[in-house]
């Protein structure tokens, strides 16, 4: 890659990484209309880190709070919080996710990492999205969130190994339908982004050991543009939503699919 394809690249990961768009189908359309390389595994886990910081850095002090009445928890006479109970629901949402990637990834990256199967489920959950977001106005916060529905949001996050499904779309899909607020399901699905994106990171980071790279200044501007695209993202998101909805990002998806099929059919 120059350096004007690693800046692209990692702006696109910032954005679609946490806006309902998916990411996997914004990052093979480079490659396709421009013919750009792969941008590899080291380039990977750097965007991957920006956007893991941009989220830490955003929910900071909601993370400290999870953590804290979390391990007081851990206790036995440790009291029952609103905090501790999301920071478990937190973890019940992560384990379908982490079990079905250590068991499926091979198999997706072997079969389904293709341009039709992107397109198709680009519109797909895109449609499943603009479903929940219009078929009712959920009233639920997150102070209702119990580790049983985190489950079930959970099993929907595993959908997102999927290319084109968005991991952020398809759990804001999931806490909507469940009939939570549209603000909750965005920060849940936040939320639920830092152990997955952190485990992806690890995973990603013990294959890089066994390789070498040398072109730091890259990885270099692709954290940094990821991490301060995907920061800019989080907070712009949270604001927009509660008063539009989700029906822009349903409507773009329905014309990115269309345009892929395009690009596929001629």
């Amino acid at each position: 890659m120059d350096i004007f394809q690693a800046m692209w690249l990692a702006v696109i990961q910032g954005l679609s990484e946490f806006l309902p768009i998916s990411s996997s189908a914004h990052l093979i359309l480079p490659a396709e209309l421009f013919g750009w390389p792969d941008q590899g595994l080291a380039f990977d886990v750097a965007v991957h880190v920006g956007s893991l910081l941009a989220v830490v850095v955003y929910f900071r002090t909601d993370i400290q709070l999870l953590a804290v009445d979390w391990f007081k928890s851990l206790s036995p006479s440790g009291p029952s919080t609103p905090s501790s109970l999301l920071a478990w629901s937190i973890i019940a949402g992560t384990v379908p996710a982490g079990l079905a990637g250590l068991l499926l990834m091979g198999f997706i990256e072997a079969h389904l990492r293709s341009m039709l199967v992107i397109a198709i489920t680009t519109i797909l959950f895109g449609l499943l999205l603009g479903w929940a977001d219009s078929r009712h106005r959920g009233t639920k916060t997150l102070d209702q969130m119990t580790w049983r529905t985190a489950l079930l949001v959970g099993l929907a996050q595993a959908l997102a190994l999927i290319p084109g499904t968005s991991r952020s779309g398809i759990t804001m899909t999931a806490v909507l339908a469940l009939g939570f607020d549209r603000t909750s399901a965005a920060r849940f699905s936040f939320l639920l982004a830092i152990p997955i994106i952190a485990l992806s990171g690890i995973l990603k980071g013990a294959q890089l050991l066994e390789q070498q790279s040398t072109v730091w200044f890259e990885l270099f501007i692709g954290t940094v543009l990821s991490g301060v695209t995907a920061y800019l993202c989080i907070h712009s998101f949270l604001r927009f939503v509660e008063r539009v909805g989700m029906m822009p990002f349903v409507i773009y998806r329905l014309l990115l699919g269309t345009v892929l099929i395009f690009i596929l059919w001629f």
